[in-house]
């Protein structure tokens, strides 16, 4: 009976373990079904089909991507006799690469035709072999007797943003891809505001011998000129050489810079006052750059016991080019002695830099005392005469 009941609850706990794990298998089977397809393995370049000149080595950029982490090996089938093809990695001769669903994997292909090549059309083959997946892709080479002249810039920042200061330097490539020796001459093409030069090797140039396949680095400087305005200047180089020649296109960004400028109406910086007694002085604020200036605020140094204010206190925004009249009230101090006193006004941007001035103001004395002093003069002076003549008769 023991083994009976030992038998019947083995026999229950095998019909659950089956009963709860048939739910997972439907749904991991339902996945299999309706999930979509992996990536399958492919082996692809942008330029399947080439030209060469005879003597002339190729290197073809080959791209791998699979939809699952994996071992490719690599392959070139239908190489015409005596040609030679090497994949290289990172400089490295490879034969395999791996590839994972997440980033494509790069490979060069490197062709090396015989030095008596004949002119044509030449096709071979590139096998990609994985795991259990097989990728083929066909190329071209078409060697010519001679490749026809050719010139071709590179760069990697067209586009350069600076101040109105700025000398905007563009570092370039200028490849001869052509079977022949050129001399190439530079000619810019620039806005007015521009001053464009070329430095090969730290040397100005404007002509310079390329021989064939070879490749020469250049700084192409532009300069601009005072009181260029703030925009977007295009700029081209042309680089001739015979009948051929290459465009490249920059792009000189200039952001503008504002410029503070503090004076008078007539120029002078220089003004007169009474101790104790408030004097109105007119400034003008000017701009002389080429960027809107912001939330300019005006202040003064000034000697002690003195006070300075200004109408208005503060300029919102003062565009290029533009200024502003600004009024400043200055009181010395009541017991200022007669003199020449200096004032030191200040603007200063949200974003730039603070313009100061210096004013000379000259101190006055109160032209009441002046009256007095008449007064007590004239007094004596009566005295005086009152004295000499009552007792001059005597």
């Amino acid at each position: 009976m023991r083994i009976v009941r030992k038998s019947s609850l083995l026999a229950l706990f095998l019909a659950l373990v089956l009963f709860m794990s048939n739910p997972v298998l439907a749904q991991e089977g339902s996945q299999t079904e309706t999930g979509t397809q992996p990536q399958p393995l492919v082996v692809f370049t942008r330029y399947p089909s080439q030209e060469t000149a005879v003597g002339q080595n190729v290197t073809i950029d080959l791209t791998l991507r699979a939809g699952k982490a994996q071992t490719v090996r690599l392959e070139v089938q239908n190489l015409p006799t005596g040609w030679t093809a090497t994949f290289r990695g990172q400089g490295k001769v490879v034969h395999a690469a791996h590839v994972r669903p997440d980033a494509d994997t790069s490979v060069e292909l490197r062709i090396e035709p015989p030095a008596d090549v004949s002119p044509g059309t030449y096709q071979f083959t590139v096998i990609a072999q994985g795991e259990g997946e097989r990728a083929t892709l066909e190329l071209e080479l078409i060697v010519q007797e001679k490749l026809p002249p050719s010139l071709e810039w590179t760069i990697e920042l067209p586009t350069l943003r600076g101040a109105p200061a700025t000398t905007f330097s563009y570092n370039a490539t200028l490849k001869n891809t052509g079977a022949e020796d050129l001399t190439v001459n530079l000619v810019a093409e620039a806005p007015p505001e521009f001053r464009v030069s070329f430095q090969l090797s730290g040397q100005d140039v404007v002509s310079f011998p390329i021989n064939a396949n070879e490749s020469k680095r250049l700084t192409i400087k532009a300069e601009p000129l005072a009181g260029i305005s703030a925009g977007r200047y295009p700029i081209a180089v042309l680089a001739q050489g015979g009948e051929v020649q290459a465009r490249l296109n920059l792009t000189a960004e200039v952001t503008g810079k504002s410029e503070l400028n503090l004076t008078t109406p007539d120029g002078r910086l220089s003004a007169n006052a009474h101790a104790g007694e408030e004097t109105p002085l007119k400034l003008l604020l000017q701009n002389t750059g080429t960027a809107p200036a912001y939330n300019i605020k005006l202040s003064a140094s000034q000697p002690a016991g003195w006070t300075v204010k200004f109408e208005p206190e503060e300029v919102a925004e003062l565009g290029a080019n533009q200024q502003v009249e600004v009024t400043v009230k200055m009181q010395p101090a009541s017991k200022a002695i007669a003199g020449d006193y200096m004032v030191t006004i200040r603007a200063r941007p949200d974003q730039g830099t603070t313009e100061s001035a210096e004013f000379r103001i000259t101190v006055l004395t109160s032209t009441l005392w002046g009256v007095v002093g008449v007064v007590l003069i004239a007094v004596a002076v009566g005295v005086v005469g009152l004295a000499v003549m009552r007792f001059g008769r005597r």
